[in-house]
């Protein structure tokens, strides 16, 4: 009988552990995919919210974005485009509707995916950059300084623009040519091969560099200026523009408005010369493209810096600022209606973090 016992003492402590070594695995299992599909589906939803608000803030300013391209690379010479009101009716007078979005579908095509990793881009430099000061300072309650926020806008904008700079190249050779171009792109796909088979694969990032170089004030401001903006309201609360830790939807645009027009105005020369560079050495644009006044032919640029010594040369330091106007009556509502866009998308698919979390 005690033999018997103990056998069956065994037995029970032999299920028991057996018992509770499978509803560990099950637990383990559990607390690892949750957890994981979760983390993928919150990755999906916030590309997805970044992506819908670059397609529906650069939709909105379409004309102004295409009239802007065709101000920046117009020969000095032969100028068609002679303001932002009159170069708007001369595109819908020679090109109808069409031509007043001209080239939107390929660059809703790279700001789309663009605008996805960039605001992904940005909450991830953000938490990896807290995360390393508080470990620095040893203040666990540390927030993000406007500088800190600076260099995590500049880390977004350098990988966005790197991961898809050959659509923004083809985008803008797509918005220049007109019906009268020789020869004509047929679309996305088309130009870039296009430009591989022609011209090399070192032609598809004709203007990286400026767009580095450029991208660092300009989404780093954008950023930076917008979340400390935002932080100030909510703190002081003037005017009575906040309730609590909430902006009204207007404000948020005036934030994003401000920020815009101070990263947009830093950058814009960089801007200029990286479109520039982009358009050397095409020869199906020459109608289009800046000349030297002489041939009429597209100029060709061995780097940045000679690309900024012909532009200023040939056509004076002002050239650095052409399509200027359009642009700033462009970035104020485009940045602004990113933003807003971007949060509010987040808040209709549910995802807890915001860009100031």
């Amino acid at each position: 009988m005690a033999s018997e016992d103990v056998v069956g003492k065994r037995s029970e402590s032999a299920v028991t552990t057996i018992v509770n070594l499978a509803e560990e695995a099950k637990m383990a299992s559990e607390g690892v995919k949750a957890p994981s599909h979760a983390a993928i589906f919150s990755v999906c939803k916030s590309l997805a919210a970044g992506g819908i608000a670059g397609g529906v803030s650069r939709t909105a300013v379409a004309p102004l974005e295409r009239l802007k391209i065709l101000l920046q690379v117009q020969n000095s010479h032969s100028i068609k485009y002679n303001g932002t009101v009159q170069g708007l009716k001369y595109i819908w007078r020679t090109e109808g509707l069409r031509g007043m979005f001209k080239g939107n579908g390929t660059n809703c095509a790279r700001i789309v995916p663009n605008s996805a990793v960039k605001f992904f881009s940005y909450e991830e430099a953000s938490k990896g950059i807290l995360w390393f000061y508080r470990q620095q300072t040893g203040n666990e309650d540390a927030e993000l300084t406007p500088l800190l926020r600076l260099g995590a806008g500049a880390c977004a904008g350098i990988i966005a623009m790197s991961a898809t700079y050959p659509m923004d190249l083809v985008r803008g050779r797509i918005t220049v040519q007109t019906d009268k171009s020789p020869s004509q792109y047929r679309g996305i796909f088309h130009a870039l091969r296009t430009v591989f088979v022609e011209e090399g694969p070192r032609a598809l990032y004709k203007g990286w560099l400026p767009s580095v170089i450029g991208v660092i004030p300009y989404v780093g401001l954008n950023f930076a200026v917008y979340e400390s903006l935002k932080d100030w309201l909510v703190k002081t609360r003037p005017f009575g523009l906040a309730q609590d830790t909430e902006l009204s939807v207007m404000t948020k645009l005036g934030c994003g408005a401000v920020a815009g027009t101070i990263g947009q105005t830093v950058a814009y020369p960089l801007d200029v010369i990286r479109r520039r560079m982009q358009m050397g050495g095409w020869k199906n644009a020459a109608s289009v493209v800046i000349g030297d006044g002489k041939t009429n032919a597209p100029v060709e640029y061995s780097g940045m810096v000679d690309a900024f010594r012909k532009t200023v040369r040939h056509e004076g330091v002002g050239a650095l600022y052409k399509g200027l106007v359009p642009n700033s009556v462009k970035v104020v509502p485009s940045i602004a209606i990113a933003f807003v866009s971007y949060e509010v998308v987040k808040d209709i698919l549910g995802v807890e973090m915001r860009i100031s979390d």
